[in-house]
């Protein structure tokens, strides 16, 4: 019996520039998964709109009344939609928002997220300005676990990113971002094929 693929629930604030890398990977074959929903706390977002061109299900969910986490009845409404979705894996493509607590027990070990540093090295906002502003001379991105810390959970894979002579925080997070759109696939295309291997903090991927 064939296995049904993999179903993603994309959660983002912004653009959506990694969602669109994730879904043309998918749409080319490279990951064999669907993208079940996109969801974002801010009602104009771009990824909303890629979303709705490609056809897939979008939602614009509240977030309640933090400014950067989701309160608990903004985070119920959160596992409803991805649950009525059948979600396997929650993707974080740009979701500004922190995650804790129900949702990361709803779906334990199944939420990943990509930063825009090597970490454990400069987690938090803007960490493409950290490291140029610390005067490293590679940085890059990460594809990481979500645990109940601030980019802390197990890493799943890097990608390094030299920092150039005269580079500025805009040109430093543009490199990094066209790394990004490159590893998240990688990774997303991994775990679909069941490639991905976590005990404890270690983990294991045959293909990357």
């Amino acid at each position: 019996m064939n296995r049904r693929p993999l179903r993603l629930g994309v959660l983002g604030s912004g653009k959506g520039s990694n969602f669109v890398a994730i879904a043309d990977a998918i749409g080319g074959k490279a990951i064999p998964a669907e993208v079940a929903v996109v969801v974002s706390d801010v009602a104009g977002a771009g990824i909303l709109d890629h979303a709705r061109a490609r056809g897939i299900a979008a939602a614009h969910v509240e977030p309640g009344r933090f400014r950067t986490k989701l309160d608990e009845v903004a985070e119920a409404a959160y596992i409803r939609c991805l649950r009525e979705a059948e979600v396997d894996l929650v993707v974080l493509a740009g979701f500004m928002r922190i995650l804790k607590g129900e949702f990361l027990r709803e779906f334990a070990g199944r939420v990943v997220n990509i930063h825009p540093s090597l970490l454990p090295s400069f987690p938090g906002l803007e960490a493409w300005r950290q490291a140029l502003d610390y005067g490293v001379k590679v940085t890059g991105c990460t594809v990481h676990l979500v645990d109940q810390g601030i980019d802390t959970g197990p890493i799943l894979a890097q990608r390094a990113v030299p920092v150039l002579d005269g580079d500025t925080a805009p040109s430093l997070h543009a490199r990094i971002q066209e790394a990004e759109r490159l590893l998240y696939p990688e990774v997303i295309g991994a775990w679909a094929r069941d490639e991905i291997r976590v005990k404890g903090r270690v983990t294991q991927t045959t293909s990357l």
